[in-house]
């Protein structure tokens, strides 16, 4: 129970965000992989609060379960949560961008053609400060550890796990994972091929790690 007392908040599943009230852009998460991390915080004793698009299969072992859909019903959600938490888990994968004026009505088929323009969302992720413990995911399908430091570095995280989800055995909606653990330090740790379950555990002994002190949290690497 080396998480007891904690306050971890962990986010799954892929944002969706609305072109019409039928239709949405979204991607493959299953949110397997952060149902993972809330059941094993839960198992070590840490408070959750578990931020999901999608439902997990049971209804205990998560923590506090909250439902959002968009990227924006996202943020709100997580940094409310995090004013109260020590570790944002951040599973979920966010949409980068969204419909810039979604429609109130279905769109209806007319002409070859349809322009949807789109805006980015915001990174609130850096609106948390660099002290908090935050760790990150990178589901990458190609220059898998470059595009991992990459989003280390801006998003200011306590480590990030990477994975390429274009292997069969470790992308999205399968049970099993295969990350590599990437450090501010420029310290790597490649894990074996796990179940999801396994995964979960292994990172939260190196939040464990960083809660305790004995792994830097923010020794960035210039």
């Amino acid at each position: 129970m080396d998480l007891l007392g904690r306050k971890i908040v962990v986010t799954a599943g892929g944002t969706r965000e609305p072109i019409d009230p039928v239709r949405f852009v979204g991607n493959r998460s299953s949110g397997k992989m952060g149902f993972a991390l809330a059941e094993a915080a839960c198992e070590r004793g840490a408070q959750v609060t578990l931020i999901t698009t999608v439902l997990p299969p049971k209804y205990e072992g998560y923590g506090q379960v909250c439902e959002v859909e968009t990227t924006m019903e996202m943020r709100k959600t997580v940094l409310s949560a995090c004013k109260s938490a020590d570790v944002l888990l951040m599973a979920a994968a966010v949409a980068d961008y969204r419909i810039a004026e979604p429609r109130t009505h279905k769109i209806k088929k007319d002409g070859e053609n349809l322009k949807l323009e789109f805006v980015k969302n915001a990174d609130f992720l850096l609106e948390l400060p660099d002290t908090f413990i935050k760790i990150g995911f990178a589901a990458e399908t190609e220059n898998i550890l470059k595009n991992a430091r990459d989003k280390l570095k801006h998003k200011r995280l306590s480590f990030i796990c990477a994975n390429d989800v274009s292997s069969s055995d470790a992308g999205f909606g399968v049970d099993t994972n295969r990350i590599t653990i990437l450090y501010p330090s420029g310290k790597k740790e490649a894990l074996p091929l796990m179940r999801k379950i396994e995964v979960a555990h292994e990172i939260l002994h190196r939040v464990v790690e960083l809660l305790d002190g004995t792994e830097n949290r923010n020794d960035y690497k210039s």
